[in-house]
């Protein structure tokens, strides 16, 4: 299932990396953000980047956000992704505009 945005929208993100047992963990360094499709939804990660604001561009379609965080506390690295889908659709009309065809003889 995506998140369903409209193109006039942008929606608040922030990880939680859990251990097995449901607990809250610990991450080492600023997880990293990206989307897929910068020309659908930007993300614009926090300071810490332990959260991002996903902001739809204009045009409609879908992207991927995605994180990566480090789990391993040491010197290693073992990598840790979530993923979430976000559709973009089109938003309300605010306006309507007529536009004419080519004058012809009648």
């Amino acid at each position: 299932m995506s998140l369903i945005l409209t193109d006039e929208q942008k929606v608040a993100l922030s990880i939680r990396p859990v251990t097995a047992a449901g607990n809250p963990a610990r991450v080492d360094g600023s997880p990293t953000w990206s989307s897929s499709d910068d020309t659908i939804v930007e993300v614009v990660p926090s300071a810490d980047g332990l959260s991002a604001e996903a902001v739809t561009v204009g045009p409609v379609g879908t992207a991927q956000v995605s994180v990566v965080v480090d789990a391993d506390l040491g010197a290693g690295v073992r990598t840790l992704t979530a993923m979430l889908d976000i559709e973009v659709i089109a938003a309300e009309a605010v306006t309507v505009a007529i536009t004419p065809g080519t004058p012809e003889l009648k």
